[in-house]
């Protein structure tokens, strides 16, 4: 072949005026020429011809995933393979065997064949991995990641070839050599392998995924996850702020997941209203004949009056004697059940979750009563105006029982007692006298 090779590239010179004292000189350039123009060409016949019609292939089959894995992408990248093997195999043709000229062009080329396969890996594993999130399975699992750690270790591999190429020497040295600077290696890609590290963690647990809701207050991080990849983790806050953080932060300390509450249908719901520990007393008859009208309320009123009527002609109390001595109903009881049952009547609120009106520890800002249940709104604005709307009714109850929501005194309320005690000289005077 070669000596076919060598008449081939005499007639060429010889077509071109060249001299044929010349031809010894330019034979080997000229035919390493005429077989990297072929081979160009023959790529780009692949290119133009048969991508087209695997492409076309691919698209009349039944199943969707073949789509993928024969991308345009995976063709090219498939085909440059093709060329750079068969230049590899037709340049040595040119060259003498034991020349340098051909030793160089041989490591040349052996890096190009390297360097072709690893784009048609990495094309692949991309593809593959389009797929993989395809699968329902796989929905919003960190994809990303994963393809992103596949391809470090493609790239890695790669390197090491071409590095071992290129100083003539063994990978197997290569990477003893290496074994011996791994802690400089694993400062350099300290980030890398920790994030890989930590992304298998998250996915393996099932403790983030793409589309979760999570808070990291350490971080300022309060929104839903956009992205996880080798080395970040992107969440968009509500404000519409981005937040990167690296994955093994979100191992290393703790967030919050908000994606089982979501799941479950019903987001918790905690309001406490201060109490002023003064208005707090027994109901009287003409408080209970009034409140007995509250229609939530007026069957419940009946019943606890006939028990405890009964419990206290069982014990000997009369209705005459102090409503100490007996059992009473009390204006903040009466108030705990109208909530639980105005709070059971509304269709937002989760029936099927924990409800519970009660009352705190008392502090010196009064008597805490607290609202615990569940609503089915789990978004930010339907989930807020239920708070608002049970709040605003729960402040304006509370007068109906003759009680009132503690709060300290303001500017306003001093100046207005200022102005009574000017406005009633007489009975601040009185004050003032010492008793007899």
């Amino acid at each position: 072949m070669q000596r076919h090779l060598k008449k081939w590239t005499d007639d060429l010179l010889d077509w071109l005026g060249v001299e044929s004292t010349a031809h010894d000189g330019r034979d080997m350039w000229v035919a390493f020429g005429l077989i990297v123009v072929t081979v160009l060409l023959f790529d780009l016949l692949l290119t133009w011809a048969v991508v087209p019609l695997v492409r076309k292939v691919v698209e009349r089959t039944r199943i969707k995933w073949d789509d993928t894995l024969f991308s345009t992408r995976v063709l090219k990248c498939g085909c440059h393979v093709v060329s750079a093997v068969l230049l590899a195999v037709l340049l040595p043709v040119v060259f003498e065997t034991d020349s340098s000229v051909r030793t160089i062009v041989m490591r040349f080329m052996r890096i190009c064949i390297i360097v072709s396969v690893f784009r048609f890996i990495n094309a692949l594993l991309y593809a593959s991995f389009r797929i993989v999130a395809a699968r329902p399975a796989w929905q919003n699992k960190p994809i990303k990641g994963l393809r992103q750690t596949a391809q470090g270790i493609a790239l890695l591999i790669c390197t090491i070839l071409v590095i071992s190429i290129l100083l003539g020497k063994s990978p197997a040295i290569l990477l003893t050599s290496l074994g011996a600077s791994a802690a400089i290696l694993m400062l350099i890609f300290r980030d890398s392998i920790l994030g890989f590290v930590s992304g298998i963690q998250l996915s393996a647990n099932d403790m983030l995924k793409v589309g979760d809701w999570i808070s990291v207050p350490k971080f300022g991080a309060d929104g839903n996850v956009e992205e996880v990849s080798l080395t970040t983790v992107k969440i968009r806050n509500w404000d519409n702020t981005i937040v990167t953080l690296p994955p093994y932060q979100l191992v290393s300390d703790s967030f919050v997941n908000w994606h089982a509450m979501q799941l479950s249908g019903g987001r918790r719901i905690l309001i406490s209203v201060p109490v002023d520990i003064s208005s707090i007393r027994f109901c009287t008859p003409e408080m209970l004949d009034r409140l007995r009208k509250i229609r939530l309320l007026g069957d419940y009123i009946e019943k606890i009056e006939k028990d405890d009527a009964a419990f206290n002609a069982s014990i000997g109390i009369g209705d005459d004697e102090p409503a100490i001595n007996g059992r009473r109903q009390t204006n903040l009881g009466l108030f705990r059940v109208y909530m639980l049952r105005f709070l059971q009547q509304r269709s937002s609120v989760h029936s099927d979750m924990k409800l519970v009106v009660r009352p705190l520890e008392p502090t010196d800002s009064g008597l805490p009563v607290q609202l615990y249940f569940y609503t089915r709104f789990i978004y930010f604005v339907d989930y807020e105006q239920e708070i608002s709307e049970v709040l605003d009714h729960m402040l304006c109850a509370l007068p109906e029982f003759g009680l009132r929501v503690f709060q300290s005194p303001s500017g306003d309320d001093v100046r207005a007692l200022e102005e009574r005690l000017r406005a009633a000289p007489a009975v601040r005077a009185s004050a003032l006298e010492p008793p007899e």
